[in-house]
């Protein structure tokens, strides 16, 4: 049973919030610089990213990483870490709480501990119209994590095999010859590129809906470090309905990597791991 209000229960409802983490202190990209150079950006590599499966890429530090959809809406699940060291890889849940629930442009990707440095910039974002709908919904989530076999067979008692955690796995496995068991547990939260997410605001539940995707959009990231990516093509197609299905309608994902010319990015601070002292009872 639900407990009795308290008298003074709107009086609680009413006390303001504040922000946990105030960002006027982060160093902040020089998007002018960013956008100069990429003007002046050719391809360097590319590749495609077929439905209900995953490819890994390298990213150059300096490079720019474009992901868009060639054919139609589809979301992708973007896994991203430090290029030779698996440990430090994207950490969704910092960034969330230092750029809020869904990423555009300005907004970068940190690393995890002990590392905390920006991985990527957003430089551009052919989605940024989109906003908040009337729903909350916005797109280009850090809240979801990735559809995965164990929350699958959780729900539904079955077996599926092609969801993005899985996909991610194969994918990590095969670019760096790490048996599927010693690669799964690398596979982490990720950034839902093109999802359309938010919360209820009845119950505070996770929703998903279709996409606002069209063929052409895309996103793109400048690459701060070496990096080494992962993207799964989900198996929800636009996640309109569901998210591990094999009826729903699933297009290609498009990578791009592309070159700045030799000194546009002159003047670019390379970000260091965290200077934090591990001396503290902690590493």
């Amino acid at each position: 049973m639900p407990h009795p209000a308290p008298p003074d229960a709107e009086a609680r409802r009413a006390v303001v919030p504040v922000i946990c983490y105030p960002t006027e202190a982060l160093p902040a990209p020089d998007l002018a610089l960013y956008r100069a150079a990429r003007a002046t950006a050719s391809p360097a590599a590319s590749l495609t990213v077929p439905p209900r499966d995953a490819r890994a890429f390298r990213v150059p530090a300096g490079s720019f990483l474009r992901i868009s959809c060639p054919e139609g809406a589809q979301v992708g699940d973007l896994n991203l870490f430090a290029a030779g060291n698996l440990e430090e890889r994207f950490f969704s849940g910092k960034t969330r709480a230092l750029h809020g629930t869904h990423l555009t442009t300005g907004d970068r990707l940190w690393s995890c501990f002990p590392y905390l440095r920006p991985m990527a910039t957003v430089t551009d974002d052919s989605l940024d119209w989109y906003g908040t709908d009337s729903f909350g919904g916005r797109v280009h989530d850090v809240i979801g994590t990735r559809c995965d076999p164990y929350t699958h067979r959780l729900l539904s008692g079955g077996e599926y095999h092609r969801c993005c955690h899985s996909n991610l796995t194969r994918a990590l496995a095969a670019e760096t010859g790490l048996p599927l068991a010693a690669a799964e547990p690398h596979i982490h939260d990720v950034l839902n590129v093109f999802m359309c997410t938010g919360f209820t605001a009845d119950t505070g539940r996770y929703f998903m809906k279709a996409s606002p995707a069209r063929a052409g959009d895309f996103i793109e990231l400048l690459a701060e470090i070496d990096l080494l990516g992962l993207l799964s093509a989900c198996p929800g197609g636009d996640c309109g309905a569901e998210h591990s299905s094999d009826a729903a309608r699933c297009h290609p994902l498009q990578v791009d990597i592309l070159t700045p010319a030799a000194g546009a990015l002159n003047g670019r601070a390379v970000p260091m791991p965290s200077a934090y002292s591990r001396g503290h009872g902690v590493g």
